[in-house]
């Protein structure tokens, strides 16, 4: 790729963008050394924006930059994962809850036709795990756009990039997918019945059954 071809933004953010989707695709495999030379051919540019790229992503916590050896990609630990899913459990809990009480008639209808998405993409035999993550971010997303809190916004945005590096994991449980689909059929319900009690306890409940997947 060459550099006349990136989006006019910011070269670095560009970058760190390729980036991030190699990580998160395993192209670049955790802990896997992050050869500059290489992708800065690749990209057609100098090892200036990329390693302007790599800071962000090291504050990210995807990557890991080591003294005198480079960069590599964050190989995430089981407790990292634990306070990773703790955090998100405690902040999405909080959405949930808030949802459940503010939620207007059209914002219910938006994350009632997202869930309607999660069932059609959750047919057995025809399962695309990947198209059904995307799709249970993007209900989680839309829940915390209607929680309305950009500094807990933030935070999760963050925290999830983190939990992406293991998502790989995850995919491979057995029955996740159809367990993930009655734990939101609850939120749903919980949300629907303007319990924020429930919401926030169906909402604990997935993640905690999600840190079991994915550890």
């Amino acid at each position: 790729m060459s550099a006349a071809t990136l989006t006019p933004r910011a070269l670095y953010e560009e970058v760190a963008e390729l980036l991030r989707q190699r990580i998160f695709s395993r192209e670049l495999e955790p802990g896997s050394w992050i050869d500059e030379l290489k992708i800065a051919e690749e990209y057609g540019i100098s090892r200036t924006p990329l390693r302007e790229a790599l800071k962000v992503l090291a504050a990210e916590g995807l990557v890991t930059m080591k003294v005198r050896r480079g960069a590599y990609v964050t190989e995430v630990s089981q407790q990292d994962l634990a306070d990773v899913y703790h955090l998100l459990s405690l902040l999405e809990s909080d959405a949930a809850g808030v949802a459940a009480e503010r939620a207007t008639e059209a914002q219910l209808h938006t994350l009632q036709v997202l869930h309607a998405e999660l069932e059609a993409a959750a047919i057995p035999g025809q399962v695309d795990r990947e198209h059904f993550f995307a799709l249970n971010e993007r209900f989680h997303m839309q829940l915390l756009a209607i929680a309305n809190n950009r500094w807990r916004d933030q935070m999760v945005a963050d925290l999830r990039k983190v939990m992406k590096l293991n998502r790989h994991n995850s995919l491979l449980k057995s029955g996740r997918i159809d367990e993930s689909l009655r734990e939101h059929r609850a939120l749903m319900a919980a949300i629907v019945a303007r319990d924020p009690a429930a919401a926030m306890a169906r909402m604990r409940e997935h993640f905690r059954n999600g840190l079991e997947a994915a550890a």
